[in-house]
C-alpha cells in the first residue's frame, strides 16, 4: 500500500453536504479531513438570502411588517465551516486530482502531489453549470455573460437582462436582477417553468420580469461586449418554421441546470446524467465509497437536501468503519 497520511473519513467538497458530513463524523470521534479546492460553501455561497432553509427566515410581525431578514449563503456556510471545525474536523484547500482504492483503503492524490489516506470517502463535490453551447457565449463570458447573478448582477443596473432558464436558480436569480432592473426577461424553451411552485408564481406575478415560454437563445452577438441575442421559438425548432429575431440586451444569466462534478467515482454506478447511485445510506456501488448533494442522483437538489444527505452519509460511513474494523 502506497504511503499516505491516514484519515478515518475523508470528504472531497466542502458545500453544505460536506460541512454536515465533516460535523458529523468528527462527533462521531472519526479522524475527518475535508479537502476543498476552492472556498468552503459551495454554491451556498452565492445564495442571497437563504429564506427556505428550516429555521433559517425572515421574522414578521403581526402586522406584515419583517423585522429579520433572512441570512445570507455566506452566513450559512460559515457557521457550518465554524460548527465543523469546532468538533474536531480538519478543512484543507486542496485539489483531489485522483481517488482509488487499495484493500480496505482509499488513496487520493492531491493536487500538491501528495497524498492522502482513509477507510471511507464522502463525495460531496456537486455540480457545476451547464453552458448553453451556442456562439458567443465563450467569447462574452465575463463580458455579459454571466452564471452568477449575486456576483455580476450589480454591473447592469437598470440595464436591460436576459435569462436562461426555468428551475429554481431562473426564478431565484431572476427575482434578484429585478431589484437592480424593471427591464429583466427570462427565456424558457418550455411552455411552463420547472420551478417550485411558489417560486415560480412570484416569478410570474414579478412587473419587473418578462417571461417568455417557448423561447430559446440562438446566438449572443456584440463588439467587445454583449450587446444583442438571437431568439427562437423553441416549439417550432428543428420543424425548419422557427422564428428567429435579434434583440438588444446588456447581459445573459445562464441557469440551465447542471453537471455532476462525479469524475473521482469513475468506478461507482451512475444514472444517465452521470450522477451517482447510492443506496439510502449514500454507500456507492463502491463499498466505504459515499455520495451526498448535487454529486448524487436524486429527485430534489436544495441546501437542505444536501445537508440531511451529508449527515446520512457520515453516520453510514462510522457504521461501515466500525464493521471493517470488527472484521
Amino acid at each position: 500500500m502506497s504511503t499516505a497520511e491516514n484519515w478515518d473519513l475523508i470528504i472531497i467538497g466542502a458545500g453544505p453536504a460536506g460541512l454536515t458530513a465533516a460535523q458529523y463524523g468528527a462527533r462521531a470521534n472519526l479522524r475527518t479531513l475535508v479537502l476543498e479546492q476552492l472556498a468552503p460553501g459551495g454554491q451556498a455561497l452565492l445564495i442571497e438570502a437563504l429564506e427556505n432553509y428550516p429555521g433559517n427566515v425572515g421574522l414578521t410581525d403581526p402586522g406584515g411588517t419583517r423585522i429579520a431578514e433572512p441570512r445570507t449563503g455566506f452566513e450559512f456556510a460559515q457557521d457550518l465551516q465554524r460548527q465543523a471545525e469546532a468538533f474536531g474536523a480538519r478543512i484543507l484547500t486542496e485539489q483531489v486530482t485522483g481517488l482509488r482504492k487499495e484493500g480496505d483503503r482509499f488513496v487520493l492524490t492531491l493536487g500538491n502531489g501528495e497524498t492522502r489516506a482513509a477507510g471511507a470517502v464522502i463525495l460531496a463535490t456537486g455540480a457545476e453549470h451547464r453552458l448553453l453551447g451556442i456562439p458567443g457565449e465563450k467569447e462574452f463570458t465575463g463580458r455579459g455573460v454571466s452564471y452568477c447573478a449575486t456576483c455580476d448582477g450589480p454591473f447592469f443596473r437598470n440595464k436591460r437582462i436576459f435569462v436562461a432558464g426555468g428551475g429554481d436558480s431562473a426564478c431565484d436569480e431572476a427575482q434578484y436582477l429585478s431589484r437592480l432592473s424593471s427591464q429583466v426577461v427570462l427565456v424558457h424553451r418550455r411552455d411552463r417553468l420547472r420551478a417550485q411552485k411558489a417560486l415560480a408564481e412570484r416569478t410570474l406575478k414579478n412587473p419587473r420580469i418578462e417571461v417568455r415560454f417557448n423561447t430559446v437563445i440562438r446566438e449572443i452577438r456584440g463588439e467587445g461586449k454583449v450587446s444583442s441575442l438571437v431568439l427562437e421559438r423553441s416549439d417550432n425548432a428543428g420543424k425548419g418554421t422557427g422564428e428567429t429575431w435579434e434583440e438588444g440586451a446588456d447581459a445573459v444569466f445562464v441557469f440551465v441546470g447542471a453537471a455532476p462534478r462525479s469524475s473521482l467515482a469513475f468506478k461507482a454506478e451512475k444514472d444517465e446524467n452521470g450522477y451517482i447511485l447510492t443506496s439510502q445510506g449514500m454507500e456507492s456501488s463502491v463499498p466505504g465509497l459515499f455520495a451526498a448533494g448535487d454529486v448524487r442522483s436524486s429527485p430534489f437538489r436544495q441546501v437542505v437536501v444536501a445537508a440531511g444527505e451529508g449527515a446520512v452519509a457520515a453516520h453510514c460511513a462510522a457504521g461501515y468503519l466500525d464493521a471493517l474494523a470488527g472484521s
